[in-house]
């Protein structure tokens, strides 16, 4: 049972602004944007990412339209900091990029830091120390005149150090860490120390970064916070107001949007709210609530399927199936009532209309998602318990957008039909739609082969009842055989791969493999699945491509 929390708990006290002025304002335009998925993020995973990952994931956010980027904490490994020299001596940095890094306020730390940066275009340096009591007094042990004068000597070595580089354009970022838990006046006093050593003018300005670093009161009291400082910082004008709020509350995504009603310029957050706890703010989230909005956010999430995919090979963090315009099941309604009024709302959407269909905050379409999965069945609809039947009954273990798109399968039959289905029903559907799609491309048979470092096939297929032998190379099977299939006009892509073991082995130790592909056409929208069963999982997997080849009417 818990505690009585008044007795272990105090409430945040309220800010002393009584004539604030954000609960008036609206928001007319996006923020600055600065990812750090590649610092703060990163530093929160279980196994945090290779090189191969750092690489895949940078050029993802880039290609968003990310133009700030955190990659690195460069003195705190020998990873990091070869990170950031293998972006800046590899040119992997757009021009319109700029790449940030994090630092302590700490001699060593900066001078490694600074290092890591020699011959960068531009480059961001994010310095910080803790401002709040608890760690003043419990941590550090250090006066506030300690914890300011700290400030000021890392900000002067900075400017000295980024002097002896002048052909790198040096930008300044001071965090008062622990923001959210310091007194104002006195973060303002560090703040403005910071902006004169540095000599903030308006063509040079500071990034002062407010953090939430964790959140300690509801939204309102940080919007608060924020218009305060807002006001009351030295040089305004010369200052970039940002905010960097984690999610220990589960605001977040509130408290951003209320601080940049109270005057912030700038947002720092992670893809899907990765990050340390309960993570940073979800820049997906609130650039989309911008969109709904009628706001251009400047970012591009019109394939958000294809950036899930990204951030969860990346981060090898699975993506909630109810997380916010991107999970598996946010525009999926089971509930009868919901289905009947969205099929209502489709019905009397007018092109040229603002979208006003219920259920539905956003058009699916505009984050690249298709409308064949807006109205499913699941167990409890009366229709079966799809991937419970098939689980139970024939060892089928379905991906979940693989039973989103599979349900829809069984109702289409469920409609025709006006029955009920069984497991032996359900089997046969399955069976049908995705093991039994020997048209119009047939699979025969393939061998493979190495050729230096790439993988090798020799692929036989039957296209409309003509045989071809195709060559490709790829760097595995599956890779091969997509680049195989572009001899015969076949151009698809690989969206997502899973292999399961059917059931246990046999006494010879045989058992059968299933393997799940999700493919999209090249010059497609719709991405569908297919699937192979064999006791080969190479073989299997090779199955389950044609299948969704087939599955995908317009690659062929």
């Amino acid at each position: 049972m818990l505690t009585n929390p008044a007795t272990k708990y105090r409430p945040f006290p309220p800010v002393a602004l009584t004539d604030r002025q954000w609960p008036s304002r609206t928001l007319t335009q996006p923020p600055i944007w600065m990812s750090t998925d590649l610092r703060d993020g990163n530093q929160a995973l279980f196994e945090p990412m290779n090189a191969e990952r750092k690489r895949r994931m940078f050029h993802t956010l880039c290609q968003i339209g990310f133009k700030e980027i955190e990659v690195a904490f460069p003195s705190a490994s020998q990873t990091d900091f070869d990170f950031v020299r293998e972006l800046i001596e590899g040119q992997h940095i757009p021009a319109d990029v700029t790449i940030e890094v994090l630092t302590q306020a700490r001699e060593h730390l900066i001078r490694r830091t600074m290092e890591s940066l020699r011959g960068a275009r531009r480059a961001i340096v994010h310095v910080y120390n803790a401002t709040s009591q608890p760690f003043r007094d419990s941590v550090f042990h250090m006066s506030k005149a300690d914890v300011l004068g700290m400030a000021v000597s890392a900000v002067a070595l900075i400017k000295h150090l980024a002097e002896a580089q002048p052909e790198t354009e040096w930008v300044l970022e001071y965090s008062p860490e622990t923001f959210s838990a310091t007194e104002l006046d006195f973060a303002r006093d560090v703040c403005d120390a910071v902006t004169e050593t540095w000599g903030a003018t308006p063509d040079r300005p500071v990034i002062i970064n407010l953090p939430a670093t964790v959140e300690m009161s509801t939204p309102n009291v940080y919007a608060d916070q924020i218009e305060w400082m807002h006001r009351e910082l030295a040089r305004r004008d010369s200052v970039i107001l940002s905010v960097h709020p984690h999610n220990d509350r589960g605001t977040a995504v509130a408290a951003t949007e209320l601080a940049l009603l109270a005057g912030a310029d700038r947002v720092e957050g992670c893809l899907f709210g990765s990050g340390e706890r309960t993570g940073n703010v979800d820049i997906v989230t609130l650039a989309l609530n911008l969109y709904t909005q009628g706001i251009a956010p400047g970012l591009d999430f019109s394939d958000i399927n294809a950036v899930a995919r990204t951030a969860e090979y990346c981060t090898q963090l699975p993506i909630h199936p109810r997380h916010p315009y991107v999970g598996d099941l946010v525009f999926t309604a089971f509930s009868g009532s919901h289905q009947d009024a969205i099929k209502k709302g489709f019905a009397a959407q007018a092109a040229d209309a603002h979208w006003n269909v219920p259920y539905l905050p956003i058009d699916p379409a505009d984050v690249g998602r298709s409308y064949d999965s807006v109205i499913r069945v699941n167990s409890q609809s009366g229709k079966g318990g799809i991937a419970y039947l098939l689980e139970s009954a024939y060892g089928i273990v379905m991906p979940r957008r693989l039973q989103v798109e599979f349900s829809s399968v069984v109702k289409d039959h469920t409609d025709q039909q006006g029955c009920e289905v069984n497991a032996n029903d359900i089997w046969n559907i399955f069976t049908a739609t995705y093991l039994e799609t020997a048209t119009p491309v047939r699979y025969c048979e393939h061998h493979l082969f190495e050729h230096g470092k790439a993988q090798g096939i020799r692929l036989v297929i039957e296209q409309n009842g003509i045989q071809h032998e195709l060559t490709g190379e790829g760097n595995g099977p599956i890779d091969a055989a997509v680049h195989a299939l572009q001899g015969v006009g076949i151009r698809v892509q690989v969206r997502s791969y899973e292999e399961r073991s059917i059931g246990a082995s046999d006494e010879a130790g045989n058992a059968q493999a299933c393997a799940f592909i999700e493919l999209r056409p090249v010059n497609g929208s719709a991405e569908h699945y297919g699937v192979g069963i064999d006791g080969n999982i190479i073989t299997a997997s090779i199955k389950a491509l044609v299948s969704g080849v087939n599955r995908n009417a317009s690659a062929l």
